[in-house]
């Protein structure tokens, strides 16, 4: 059994003893202070606040346990049901409700489940308002409403139609460039809300031949959900057999976007960013932001049209956070999270899906080559153990002072940038050991430059 309480909500698998999964009670108290906060925070006797989920066979019971508490608080709840992170997320605004909360524990395995926390701007909470939920959880800061104040309980329908019809009106989307190309294309949306989503966006934006993989959202995952190379050996043998232009690979809840090739060769999770960024730059001056363990080649494609890329601390709502003080026109993480504020600040592959189809049209390229436009990068990412009572910020601080030729970061972690790469080291909150990422222009170059630093870790643990 796991359990991961955070500022940005609590993950964990289901079923255990309380306080070691996400048990029901576990989940109860959860929601509970996270009402408790947004009725303060709102200043209304009965706020109202957006329910989504995706497909998890934990999603049902979630979802009654979670409805029931907001009602049992005094909120008014929007069910929207079956539904992607940025569906939700577009929800909360689109009527005016005071948060929101997604059901999805993102690219993990089926048997996790998490409560995901927005604001009324449809975002993820600061990391102030996260501490705050936190206490209130550890203190029980919260009570229940009378039996005249229930909150009311109402569906909300048609939102996944109408985050569509929002990315269908974004300028840089053209449907009439898409539709030209006739391109075919593969999706895999691991039998979860994708599947409901994908198919109606491809179809409104001009796309007649659709070959689909797990697109039935039952919740039983047919292979790793995170879209990474090493699980996605079926749709790229599929890209060959079927002939497609393109495919699109999109984690449980949408919010992480892959992409294969037409020789069933990976894009790169890394560059489906890099791709629409240099798309949107090519149309729209300004600044670029991603997280720091994201790759350098946004950095070149962005300085390229003589704008600035900004990085910030890894975490979508730092991103978003660096994105407003930068105004920067677009953003995301290396992991295919795409954030457009011309549509909304959160990652959301419809929308990756719909500008790199653009772009790719535009191009008159096919996809394997169009990768070929972008400088190549590899990076390794790496962990290092650390022994009990290891001072991590200590060491993180020794570490720095050995790269000390070099530039630093330490915005989050310690991240040195060299001529021929970078390493970042960040401590895990909630496990003994060190991340370690490292980024070169081969392979061979990024494991040297890892095992280098791993070796610096390990004399200064000695």
């Amino acid at each position: 059994m796991s359990l991961v309480i955070s500022i940005s909500g609590i993950r964990g698998t289901i079923g255990g003893t309380p306080g070691e999964g996400l048990t029901p009670i576990d989940t109860v108290q959860f929601a509970s202070a996270y009402a408790s906060w947004l009725m303060a925070r709102s200043g209304k006797d009965q706020p109202s606040v957006v329910l989504g989920r995706d497909a998890r066979i934990s999603g049902p019971m979630v979802e009654q346990l979670v409805t029931a508490t907001l009602s049992a608080m005094g909120l008014d709840v929007y069910q929207v049901g079956l539904a992607t992170t940025p569906t939700v997320e577009i929800a909360v605004t689109e009527i005016g409700a005071d948060g929101g909360i997604i059901l999805t524990a993102s690219h993990n395995p089926a048997h996790w489940n998490a409560l995901k926390l927005l604001n009324n701007r449809g975002e993820f909470l600061s990391a102030k308002d996260g501490e705050a939920i936190l206490k209130k959880v550890k203190t029980n800061d919260y009570s229940y409403a009378d039996v005249k104040k229930l909150g009311a309980i109402k569906p909300l329908e048609g939102m996944d139609v109408k985050h569509i019809n929002q990315v269908l009106d974004l300028s840089l989307v053209k449907v009439d460039k898409i539709k030209e190309k006739g391109f075919r294309v593969a999706i895999d949306c691991v039998n979860s809300v994708g599947g409901i989503v994908l198919p109606q966006l491809l179809k409104a934006l001009g796309i007649q031949e659709i070959i689909e993989l797990y697109c039935e959202p039952t919740g039983e995952f047919p292979h790793n959900p995170e879209p990474v190379p090493e699980h996605l050996s079926e749709i790229s043998k599929t890209m060959i057999r079927e002939k497609a232009d393109v495919g699109f690979v999109v984690d449980p809840d949408v919010d992480r976007l892959a992409i294969v090739c037409e020789d069933g060769s990976m894009f790169g999770e890394e560059y489906t960013l890099v791709a629409v960024s240099d798309y949107i730059l090519s149309r729209t001056p300004g600044n670029t932001a991603s997280n720091l363990s994201s790759s350098r080649a946004l950095r070149d494609v962005t300085e390229g049209y003589d704008q600035s890329y900004i990085p910030s601390a890894v975490g979508e709502v730092n991103v978003v956070e660096a994105m407003k003080q930068n105004q920067c026109v677009i953003g995301g993480e290396g992991n295919g999270g795409i954030i457009y504020p011309a549509l909304h600040y959160g990652r959301d592959a419809l929308v990756g899906i719909a500008l790199f189809l653009t772009h790719l049209a535009e191009s008159g390229l096919n996809c394997s080559d169009l990768r070929r436009c972008y400088p190549d990068y590899f990076i390794s990412k790496n962990k290092v153990t650390l022994p009990e009572q290891t001072d991590a910020d200590q060491l993180l601080a020794d570490f720095e002072k050995e790269y000390a030729d070099f530039d630093i970061n330490r915005v989050d972690g310690v991240k040195v940038d060299m001529p021929e790469g970078w390493v970042h080291l960040r401590k895990s909150n909630t496990e003994p050991i060190i991340r370690l990422y490292a980024e070169a222009a081969s392979k061979e170059e990024a494991d040297r430059l890892a095992k280098k630093a791993m070796v610096t870790i390990h004399q200064l643990l000695k």
